[in-house]
């Protein structure tokens, strides 16, 4: 035990500080002690793993992978995106912490003035952003599960209370519920359209309907352009307590540059201005994203060749007896395997290369959801699925 003195008052008083000292004469200290109450118990989120680690752990040369686990754009990114990495020669230079170029160009892909367009490292950015403007210890954030993992992750690293609304078992929101559980200490709800992983989108009288309930709304449009859903960035400018989340990483193929972007009222985007991280898009996300958005006949063909893809997916799996296919306006397809299978069929297919992802929780028990790839990917899996099943008399 230490000794440390303390003046106070012209006097000098002990305090006893709890530590150690180690051989060398280092003073060590707790800091176990010093980490955040609400921050201990806190589960980590559960990223995708590498196509370079999958191939490591089972055994397949990485060009042997097919991954359809983590909804990326398997077209990749627009032809332009790529030579305009290559011919950037300002790396050494900070990038603009006002995104001024990148607002601009997404105020005239969006339709709305760049003063509501917030740019982040993924909309992930903007979900912790959200989190940190509104949320104080043990204030309540309504998320409506199953759907995105990052809401409840990231309330819980932000010290808020989450209160989770189960949706119907057809994926649809439970309104009523939704209304009956805000309080005074609601501050934000969360609410993704399409959502990840079911893949259906909110009525646009549902979002009408909580937005008059004067909480933060948080529309998650992040899989928005392969939706013939409405969005819905025209309420921006009638309801000042809605903030829609898109990102580059789904439609645009730059998942691995990490870049999104928030759209809301012009005085909470100052407020976003003030507290993010001044430099949160690097110049080659910046770069990519400027790139991507010069080139949306490219793009567009790649996202209608997406949602055709999912239709022809969609349309053989619901031939399988042993499969629940869900309607899907995203880049991906949940489905129900309905004998208990869903564990052998993730290993299987992990074991010819392919990796699809798996739930086994009490919302999604004996889940899978299949990313949309190329139509080749599509062969690959039905054929995957008619030999599991042949061999298992399914």
């Amino acid at each position: 035990m230490l000794m440390l003195l303390l003046p106070k008052s012209g006097k000098s008083k002990r305090r006893k500080v709890k530590g150690k000292v180690n051989i060398s004469g280092d003073y060590m200290s707790n800091t176990e002690d010093l980490v955040s109450r609400h921050i201990k118990g806190i589960a980590p989120y559960e990223p995708i793993v590498p196509p370079e680690e999958l191939a490591r752990r089972f055994g397949i040369p990485s060009e042997k992978i097919i991954k359809l686990n983590g909804n990326e754009n398997l077209y990749g990114c627009s032809p332009r995106a790529k030579k305009a990495l290559a011919d950037y020669s300002q790396y050494h230079i900070y990038p603009d912490p006002e995104q001024r170029k990148l607002r601009e160009a997404l105020s005239k892909y969006i339709g709305i003035d760049m003063e509501n367009i917030m740019v982040g490292s993924g909309s992930d950015d903007y979900i912790d952003l959200v989190l940190r403007l509104f949320v104080e210890a043990d204030d309540e954030v309504i998320s409506c599960p199953p759907t995105f993992g990052m809401y409840p992750f990231s309330t819980a690293v932000c010290g808020g209370r989450l209160v989770e609304i189960n949706r119907h078992e057809d994926f649809t929101l439970d309104i009523a519920a939704i209304k009956q559980a805000i309080n005074k200490r609601t501050k934000v709800i969360f609410l993704a359209s399409p959502n990840n992983p079911s893949g259906n989108t909110a009525p646009r009288e549902e979002i009408l309907e909580l937005l008059k309930e004067g909480k933060i709304l948080v529309v998650d449009e992040a899989y928005q352009e392969f939706s013939s859903g409405a969005s819905a960035i025209d309420l921006i400018l009638r309801y000042d307590n809605l903030i829609v989340l898109r990102t580059f990483s789904k439609w645009a193929g730059l998942a691995g540059l990490r870049v999104g972007y928030a759209l809301c009222p012009v005085r909470i985007a100052q407020y976003f201005m003030r507290i993010k991280q001044p430099y949160n898009v690097n110049v080659a996300a910046e770069v990519a994203a400027l790139a991507s958005l010069a080139d949306l006949t490219y793009l567009k063909s790649t996202i209608a060749a997406i949602i055709q893809e999912r239709g022809r997916l969609s349309d053989k799996l619901k031939k399988k007896s042993f499969l629940k296919v869900y309607p899907s306006e995203a880049n991906f397809i949940l489905c129900a395997v309905l004998n208990g299978k869903a564990k052998d069929i993730y290993q299987n297919l992990q074991r010819k290369g392919i990796f699809i992802r798996y739930y086994n929780n009490p919302l999604l028990k004996d889940y899978i959801r299949i990313s949309i790839g190329k139509p080749e990917h599509t062969d690959v899996i039905i054929t995957a699925l008619e030999e599991m099943a042949n061999a298992g008399g399914w």
